[in-house]
């Protein structure tokens, strides 16, 4: 399961600001359109959010292509992050290392001199594309909703034939189309600290529920590790 996010202030890292920033950017973008729409139908004695294929076929096709837009930025991202060496985590990585190899193959092979294999950006961003339309955003992980009969969530909800994931019951330290990112990292490393300091208020007697913490604090230092090592990066956690 994901981790709790509880309110409280958030530590100052470049990169939890520029997630922050990130999706801060597309929420306002998003809330623009939404706003010149609204105000646009008091222009009319008929609103036209109630005429099929008016204004509010118009303000969703206007979300969705902004949607779509940052995800594809955020594919392209990691594709660079990629040719940096600096990996994915999780389930998923393999699937999705893979997949940039794939795109990112040297020119030279045999394979890649096909007539069918081109190299120049715009293919590249398609092929990204493909990929960006299955992506999902959680708090802590992307979710490649690429098979559903491989949706941990659909299956522990038992409704393997939906076509959306269930980012709220999402288990990405098992869910074999998720995957971790260098900017993921300070939200499991403060799930990490906070679970740790409940797990140090506890009473011996409270078995129970330290035994659960201990499973969960776990979880999210394996998370952390296994980030740092596709990263390239070493900050190893302390454990309880």
């Amino acid at each position: 399961m994901q981790p709790r996010l509880a309110l409280g202030r958030c530590p100052e890292q470049p990169e939890r600001q520029a997630a922050v920033q990130q999706r801060s950017s597309l929420w306002l973008a998003l809330t623009n359109v939404v706003m010149r729409k609204a105000f646009r139908q008091f222009r009319y004695l008929t609103s036209p959010l109630a005429r099929p294929g008016g204004a509010q076929a118009e303000l969703l096709a206007e979300v969705n292509k902004l949607e779509a837009d940052q995800k594809l930025q955020l594919v392209l991202a990691e594709f660079r992050n990629y040719q940096q060496g600096i990996l994915p985590a999780g389930p998923g990585a393999r699937s999705l290392t893979e997949f940039f190899a794939s795109i990112d193959a040297d020119p030279n092979t045999d394979a890649t001199a096909a007539p069918k294999i081109q190299r120049n950006d715009r293919d590249i961003l398609n092929l990204l594309s493909k990929r960006a339309n299955v992506l999902h955003l959680g708090p802590a992980n992307y979710c490649w909703f690429t098979d559903p009969s491989r949706a941990l969530c659909l299956k522990l909800a038992g409704t393997p034939a939906a076509e959306r994931p269930m980012i709220g019951m999402c288990d990405s330290a098992r869910c074999p189309q998720a995957t971790h990112h260098r900017h993921h990292r300070p939200v499991w490393a403060e799930h990490a600290e906070r679970t740790k300091t409940f797990l140090g208020h506890l009473g011996k007697t409270r078995t129970t529920e330290r035994a659960r913490l201990q499973v969960d604090y776990d979880r999210a230092a394996r998370v952390i590790t296994s980030i740092d090592t596709a990263t390239g990066t070493s900050a190893p956690e302390e454990q309880a």
